[in-house]
């Protein structure tokens, strides 16, 4: 194989979670560095759980995160023909056989082996069948199922790992395996095999749980004839407790989509997923995607297993602490138009975006989203804690209103004064607001701070954020002047 040609083959049976995402930018990564090509496969044979849904779950979850594919998609389903015929040939050239033995036989040997301590492996007791011998139990009706042959000889089979090195295997330790179930349909080992061959897939990326079946699948490989793919398989992805990351164990906290919802940008997801198993080797953690893919190897990709530290419960931080801290990078250093664009969507759902922010308004609203920035985690943050600079109906924080507002009853009659004061200024700006609301705290004999504090739980309903005196050329003269005139509504009758 010339081309370097990488598959990604999710099942449809629920969202995209963060372990298939970063199998997928693996190979995405690969396939760009490489100048190759990556195949989008949907393996769909389980019909019971596979669903529509969940396929458009994944094709939304992989255009979210910006990886795209050159061909595909393609459903395993519509090759079952294929897979049936590339069974009867291992038959019909006698590498592979009919198994007439039952479960009930199965499990007796396997508890016999059980009871010595010993390991079970078929013993192959339908390996050799005469002709004459299968042709009457398929007459008879027997059910059977279809397993390879092993070859009988001395010596190991293996293949380079281009994460874990050189992987052995004795061919007495092998098992005659099951490839065609007693129902006619070939297994996952076989189709997945019979897929690689078809789409010339010459790189396999995949995790390193799938290794219990990759021996069997060179076996396979070498029965048809076909040259095997380069093997890289990654760590796994282990919770705080070393148990694996699954969207059954861990629920939504570990689907993408979560991420998408909760304001994550998806290239600082990525970032941080491509890290969670493979590094450069030195200290550099942020990358762009051209930087990621120049940099981007095999074998730069962890031996070791990562941890995905997520935070149950948490609704603030609810990932993992570092995959906040990618967002956060991200969020306040992107350049501010490429944020203006992910900022849209939360502001429309919460019914707060102005298209005069797309027109006349424009520099404005490019300008108060990099004052608030500095201070937010995620992009739903510009929709909620944000809030108040977009409209005027919203929260005001319990511990600020207590500590700044509700402690002063003062401040009833001080912050409609200063309100006063402000709508009479000939310029209202940073500087002059700023002087104004001393002056007054000085004719009070008050401190600075009960009106400075009260005047920012008053306007924007949070404990704390940007200079005081930004946020209120920011928000207007008209709307603090407002607000500042409303503070008795928020004391109890």
């Amino acid at each position: 194989m010339t081309e370097t040609r990488l598959r990604f083959p999710p099942s449809p049976t629920g969202y995209l979670h963060i372990g298939g995402a970063r199998t997928a930018l693996y190979n995405w990564l690969y396939a760009r560095k490489t100048g190759g090509k990556l195949i989008l496969r949907i393996e769909d044979t389980d019909a019971e759980r596979s669903t529509q849904e969940s396929i458009q779950g994944i094709l939304d979850g992989l255009n979210w995160l910006g990886i795209d594919w050159d061909e595909g998609p393609y459903f395993q389903t519509e090759f079952e023909s294929e897979h049936e015929e590339r069974a009867q040939k291992l038959l019909d050239e006698g590498k592979a056989y009919k198994c007439f033995c039952t479960k009930e036989e199965l499990d007796a040997k396997r508890e016999a082996a059980q009871k010595n301590k010993s390991t079970y492996g078929y013993d192959g007791k339908c390996r050799h069948l005469s002709p004459q011998e299968v042709a009457d139990k398929e007459a008879a009706g027997l059910p059977f199922v279809v397993r390879f042959k092993v070859p009988e000889e001395e010596g190991e089979i293996g293949y380079e790992d281009r994460v874990l090195g050189q992987i052995k295997a004795q061919y007495s330790e092998i098992e005659d395996f099951v490839i065609v179930r007693s129902s006619g349909k070939p297994l996952y080992l076989l189709c997945n095999v019979v897929d690689d061959i078809r789409d010339r897939i010459s790189h396999i990326i995949r995790g390193q749980d799938h290794m219990t079946n990759t021996i069997r699948q060179v076996l396979l490989y070498q029965a048809f004839g076909a040259p095997v793919p380069v093997f890289a398989h990654m760590p796994l992805t282990l919770d705080l407790k070393k148990a694996k990351i699954s969207k059954r164990k861990h629920g939504e906290i570990v689907a993408v989509h979560f991420y998408q919802e909760h304001g994550f940008i998806p290239w600082a997801l990525s970032n941080f997923l491509v890290l969670l198993g493979w590094s450069s080797g030195d200290d550099k953690e942020f990358y762009t995607r051209e930087e990621l893919i120049e940099a981007f190897t095999l074998e730069r990709i962890n031996k070791s297993n990562s941890t995905f530290n997520y935070q149950p419960g948490n609704a603030k931080f609810f990932t993992d602490p570092k995959a906040i801290a990618f967002n956060e990078h991200y969020l306040r250093t992107m350049p501010i138009e490429e944020l203006a664009v992910l900022v849209k969507p939360f502001l429309e759902e919460q019914a707060i975006w102005d298209d005069s922010y797309e027109g006349d308004r424009k520099e404005w609203f490019l300008s108060t989203l990099d004052l608030i920035r500095d201070r937010f985690h995620v992009l739903t943050d510009f929709a909620d804690l944000g809030r108040a600079y977009f409209a005027d109906d919203f929260p005001v924080e319990k511990k600020p209103l207590k500590k700044n507002v509700l402690k002063h009853e003062g401040l009833k009659e001080w912050l409609p004064m200063l309100a006063d004061r402000y709508e009479a200024l000939d310029d209202f700006n940073t500087e002059n607001a700023e002087q104004t609301a001393r002056d007054l705290a000085t004719e009070l004999d008050v401190k600075p701070g009960v009106i400075i504090n009260g005047m920012r739980t008053v306007v924007t309903g949070q404990l704390a954020g940007p200079s005081m005196f930004d946020i209120l050329t920011t928000i207007g003269r008209e709307k603090v002047v407002s607000r500042l005139r409303n503070i008795s509504s928020l004391y109890p009758d």
